[in-house]
């Protein structure tokens, strides 16, 4: 039951795209990335995902779920979030760094099926 200081924990590490484990709990995880740059289409099959922005100015593209849907997208700022519900395709894009905090089951990938070099089979507990 130690106090978790959020500025304290993104301090520790540089790289992007690599989430960081913080916290556990009821079979979530509480993660911290740093992002920068354009991410990779993917979804989370069975998973929902919560990002919430600490830092910057984070860009979420969703590609249409339904025929008669188009291609969106949201703006997030410091202080909000969003939940990206499973199964629906997304393209997280920094054009500055920006620090997220996510919530999300343990199990999930963070490319979700997608296999590419920013794939990470392993993370970090910080």
């Amino acid at each position: 039951m130690d106090k978790i200081n959020l500025a304290e924990k993104f301090d520790l590490f540089q790289e992007t795209w690599t989430p960081k484990i913080i916290s556990e709990l009821n079979g979530q995880q509480v993660k911290l990335a740093k992002l920068h740059g354009e991410f990779v289409w993917h979804n989370h099959e069975q998973e929902d995902e919560l990002f919430y922005v600490v830092k910057g100015i984070l860009k979420i593209r969703f590609r249409a779920c339904l025929p008669d849907r188009q291609e969106s997208e949201v703006i997030l700022h410091p202080g909000e979030m969003i939940v990206v519900p499973a199964g629906v395709d997304h393209l997280p894009i920094a054009e500055e760094e920006v620090h997220v905090m996510l919530i999300e089951p343990a199990a999930i990938k963070h490319t979700g099926n997608v296999q590419h070099e920013l794939t990470k089979e392993q993370l970090d507990w910080i």
